[in-house]
């Protein structure tokens, strides 16, 4: 098991704080881990509404094609905590996001269709300021801007896990009694050993992954 202070191998300076900037600033390193969280637009319960945890998970199927690890997760009803290791990616981890969330947004929007959910797409289409308007957006499925971390320690990632996985015991109404109880999550992989709804890689094999190559 890797210290609390151990380095992962990144290009990144071998510094052991944890970085935490404004979510429009551009994320620093292309070969590094990084716990996100973005929102559904005003905390409208998206996922949940539509059914349309698949939707998170065909992305996390997409960044493990491009390399890129999913080591965690949990897709709450209005927004999803992820920590994520990028294998020397050649596009920005911002525009990787970025993408991401587009594909998400697409997906939701057509679910929603699919379901009539006409007063909600409304209501999603009054959310869109006349900037984006002009940029042919229709609907705001997310909150613009996303929150992230680097992470630089083993105690770190255990830290951000614990505080992921304790979302669905702790939010009103609950969704679980005890964190592996909740499906959309990775709990149940690092609780019990088992891994659940989605494969995850855990945070001990990164020791043995070179990210930067």
């Amino acid at each position: 098991m890797l210290s609390t202070t151990a380095k992962y191998k990144t290009k990144s300076p071998a510094l052991y704080y944890l970085y935490n900037m404004g979510v429009r600033k551009k994320v620093p390193y292309n070969n590094s881990i990084y716990f996100f969280t973005f929102t559904c637009a005003r905390w409208l319960p998206l996922f949940k509404i539509c059914n349309a945890y698949n939707v998170v998970y065909n992305w996390f199927d997409i960044l493990k094609a491009g390399g890129h690890y999913i080591i965690g997760y949990v897709i709450m009803p209005h927004h999803v905590h992820a920590i994520i290791a990028f294998k020397n990616s050649p596009q920005p981890i911002n525009t990787i996001i970025g993408n991401g969330k587009r594909f998400m947004a697409y997906e939701v929007v057509q679910i929603l269709r699919s379901k009539n959910k006409n007063l909600l797409l409304g209501e999603m289409q009054a959310m869109v300021n006349s900037i984006d308007s002009k940029r042919n957006k229709i609907h705001k499925v997310f909150e613009p801007s996303f929150d992230w971390k680097e992470c630089r320690a083993e105690a770190f990632i255990q830290q951000k896990l614990q505080y992921m996985h304790l979302n669905p015991c702790q939010c009103m109404p609950r969704l679980a009694a005890v964190p592996e109880e909740y499906i959309h999550s990775s709990a149940k992989f690092y609780i019990t050993g088992e891994q659940g709804i989605y494969t995850v890689t855990s945070y001990m094999e990164l020791q043995d992954i070179d990210l930067t190559r």
